[in-house]
């Protein structure tokens, strides 16, 4: 099953079982079914709780946070996750807020799902990631789609916590594979070692002399780029790969950064106040006696996302970009 798929299923899933949940977005309803046709069938099948909206970013966001703060289920799909800047204040001012602002603790059952990246030629206002824009908000849970992660169980713990959250959606998975059968490939094996933290390793995983910490759109990247260290430098790597971002849960990591020669942090997001740093942030506070060397980031080059494939290559990290980084981090 293709992660588009997979998604699919889990939002019928949710609209079967939860009768006040409604589905919002701009061109979501057949025949269109939406950008990346995720919700291709939704409409039909439940009809008048999966809605097309105005071209209103703040608009669908403001009502959906409404429903939510009545009682209801709500999810929002932004066409682009770039055009979430429209609804922030929303996001930041209403929805986050409404959770604890009003002397007692009210559920908010509101997802915001993101179509997010770059790879796709898409240019400077379609291709960005903006997840760091997010970071640090009371109130707000940030949250990336996987391959590794059935979106099912993963849409079921997201409105288990009942507050507002974004769901990331790099644009590129929806065309790929789940893996979830044990094995990426002949050499990558994976599985769900921590509750919504996925792994993937080459051999044995708790002896890697790199781990890899990134969100789901960088899997793929970051699997080749294992593949080329195991191959042409027999550096071991371990990739993790968590479905919830923020606020994010260290702890039952720690004993395997503890033993890695090397804690690397990938993401696609332009440098400056990211996911990475606040991981990093957390790896040096919580094992800094133990580090043997400092956290390396990586992320994309300081600049807008150029629509030319050979351009737009030299900006978003690739998994060269990682195999680089883990060599000179390991040589240094």
């Amino acid at each position: 099953m293709r992660v588009a798929e997979n998604l699919n299923r889990a939002l019928g899933w949710l609209l079967e079982s939860e009768p006040r949940a409604y589905l919002l977005g701009e061109d979501i309803v057949d025949p269109y079914g939406g950008a990346f046709k995720v919700t291709k069938g939704l409409s039909g099948r439940f009809p008048g709780r999966v809605l097309a909206t105005p071209l209103s970013e703040a608009g669908i966001v403001g009502m959906a946070a409404g429903l939510a703060l009545a009682g209801d289920t709500a999810v929002v799909e932004i066409m682009f996750g770039d055009f979430i800047a429209l609804a922030f204040d929303q996001i930041f001012n209403f929805a986050s807020k409404s959770v604890s602002m009003y002397g007692s603790r009210q559920p908010l059952r509101l997802i915001v799902r993101c179509p997010v990246g770059g790879r796709r030629g898409y240019g400077p206002t379609h291709s960005q990631s903006p997840q760091k824009h997010f970071i640090g908000i009371p109130g707000l849970s940030l949250y990336e789609l996987s391959p590794f992660h059935d979106n099912q169980a993963l849409l079921s713990e997201i409105l288990s916590r009942a507050e507002p959250a974004v769901l990331f959606e790099d644009k590129v998975l929806y065309t790929q594979q789940m893996l979830s059968g044990g094995t990426a490939d002949e050499l990558i094996s994976c599985d769900i070692a921590w509750p919504g933290v996925a792994r993937a390793y080459i051999g044995e995983p708790d002896a890697s002399d790199c781990v890899l910490i990134a969100p789901g759109g960088m899997a793929h990247r970051a699997m080749r780029a294992m593949r080329t260290l195991m191959i042409e430098d027999e550096i071991s790597c371990l990739l993790l790969v968590p479905c919830r971002l923020y606020p994010f849960n260290l702890e039952p990591l720690l004993p395997v950064l503890a033993r890695a020669e090397l804690t690397c942090v990938v993401e696609e997001s332009t440098s400056g106040g990211t996911w990475g740093a606040e991981i990093a942030q957390q790896v040096h506070r919580r094992l800094w006696p133990a580090l043997r060397r400092p956290v390396t980031l990586v992320h994309s080059a300081d600049s807008v996302i150029p629509a030319a494939a050979h351009l737009e290559s030299t900006v978003l990290v690739q998994d060269a970009t990682i195999v680089h980084a883990v060599r000179k981090a390991l040589r240094d």
